[in-house]
């Protein structure tokens, strides 16, 4: 959800809720498996103020992705490490671009309003001039100049 929740208690997937002892158990990890994951910067919960670690179903879920990737894939922390930063850099990069495509699209619009008042404050008395060639000759009216 972007921006400020509406209500206060409402639960997100972002919302820190699990001690390491039910994120240890929802991850399928030793809660000490869990601290050294803390330390390393693999997964960063949120903390209480007595300094307690409290989890988000977010979190569980990359808890997940780096025990799969650990196991099953044999990608050292490490390179757990570096793949989870270059997945947050391809969201931040996506987020941005999204940014940029909605201003784009607002410029366009605006752009366009302004060409349709420019359109509309065009005076009608005047003819193309392709259309009167196209009919006849050009013909230049002068007003006779003042005699003195």
């Amino acid at each position: 959800m972007e921006g400020r929740r509406r209500n206060p208690y409402e639960l997100t997937e972002e919302t820190p809720v699990y001690v390491i002892s039910v994120a240890a158990q929802l991850s399928g990890l030793h809660p000490q498996t869990l601290r050294q994951y803390d330390r390393l910067g693999l997964v960063s919960p949120d903390r209480t103020a007595g300094r307690g670690r409290r989890y988000s179903a977010r979190d569980i879920e990359l808890l997940r992705q780096v025990q799969q990737l650990s196991q099953d894939e044999g990608v050292n922390l490490a390179g757990i490490k570096r793949i989870i930063e270059l997945e947050n850099q391809v969201a931040a990069l996506q987020s941005r671009v999204a940014e940029m495509e909605a201003a784009l699209d607002a410029a366009a619009a605006a752009i366009q309003q302004r060409e349709a008042a420019v359109h509309a404050s065009y005076r009608r008395d005047l003819v193309p001039y392709q259309e009167v060639q196209q009919t006849s000759a050009l013909v230049v009216w002068r007003p006779k100049k003042a005699k003195d």
